[in-house]
């Protein structure tokens, strides 16, 4: 029986029994809720008559028997904020350190395209510079020089000038140190050398007159075969101070003669023989300017000289 308290305003007794499951949300939850009754209804309470304060007497007696339910607020509690002790400043959250990432460096591949294309021009430049650099050596060179070059010519002009300085016009057979010549006494008419490709051997002693003039004369086994005999004749035909004719007995396929100089080659692919006419033919000569097309000219073949004017007596060096 609970004793009747003047003015009946006794505030519900929030502590909650023991042994009791506290309500979901925690203490906190349920002493705000407690807090946040409406004032209006405390108030409401002390005007009550006395039977309410008896009805509230028997209410906190059995308060002891079973943990007070908060009175449901007909409006929403706003979420709970907490708050600091008196004296001291709110203890602020303190954020998760964020933990600085490094750029990721990315490892390009070489890039080729340009490197390809500065190679290529860095070649170019470089081939442009050398040809006009080896073009200015090679005009710097004299005809004789440029000959001197090739692999496996004989510059009889060093090997034996004696035999070279022979060039008397004479009648008659002759006999030569080298088969086929490139200097010595010859006869007085002279092989015409138009780019004619004689088809059987010609007379050494007219050959050589050619020679002379400026002629490049090509010669061939006779054992050579067709095809390489064409080429060589694609080099003779239609070009003038060129003649070409098979020779007996030759040691080597092919032989090239200019004045002073020759090649032995074997066979007519050889580029050596191109560099040879080059180098040689027309610069080669004892009476530069002088054609292959004027004077008692010899196109019959055979090897015994024709001696055309020996009746009149004329054997005199460098005579037509």
């Amino acid at each position: 029986m609970s004793t009747q308290h003047s003015g009946g305003n006794r505030k519900p007794s929030t502590k909650a029994v023991s042994g009791a499951k506290p309500k979901q949300g925690g203490d906190e939850d349920a002493e705000l809720d407690a807090e946040v009754l409406d004032e209006s209804e405390i108030s409401d309470s002390s005007d009550a008559d006395s039977s309410a304060a008896d009805e509230a007497d028997e209410a906190d007696d059995e308060d002891t028997a079973a943990p007070a339910k908060p009175r449901a607020n007909s409006r929403k509690s706003a979420p709970a904020r907490k708050t600091a002790p008196a004296g001291k400043r709110p203890a602020t959250a303190s954020r998760p350190a964020v933990k600085k990432i490094a750029p990721v460096k990315v490892k390009q591949g070489m890039s080729w395209g340009p490197i390809a294309l500065f190679t290529t021009v860095g070649v170019l430049a470089l081939g442009i510079v050398g040809f006009a650099g080896y073009q200015v050596y090679e005009n710097g060179l004299g005809w004789h020089d440029r000959a001197d070059q090739i692999s496996g010519i004989k510059d009889y002009y060093k090997l034996d000038k004696a035999m070279v300085g022979q060039r008397e016009h004479v009648w008659g057979p002759q006999t030569y140190k080298l088969s086929p010549p490139v200097a010595g006494n010859h006869n007085a008419n002279w092989q015409r050398c138009l780019g004619d490709v004689y088809p059987a051997a010609i007379a050494n002693e007219h050959a050589l007159h050619s020679l002379e003039h400026g002629a490049v004369w090509i010669t061939y086994n006779p054992s050579l075969s067709a095809d390489q005999v064409e080429q060589l004749a694609k080099r003779v035909r239609g070009n003038e101070y060129m003649l070409m004719s098979p020779y007996p007995n030759l040691d080597k396929p092919i032989s090239l003669q200019a004045w002073g100089f020759q090649l032995k080659v074997d066979n007519a692919d050889d580029k050596r023989i191109d560099e040879f006419i080059k180098a040689l033919r027309k610069n080669a000569s004892l009476e530069a300017g002088t054609p292959c097309s004027s004077g008692d000219i010899i196109t019959e073949t055979g090897t015994t000289p024709r001696d055309l004017g020996k009746d009149g007596g004329t054997t005199q060096m460098g005579g037509n």
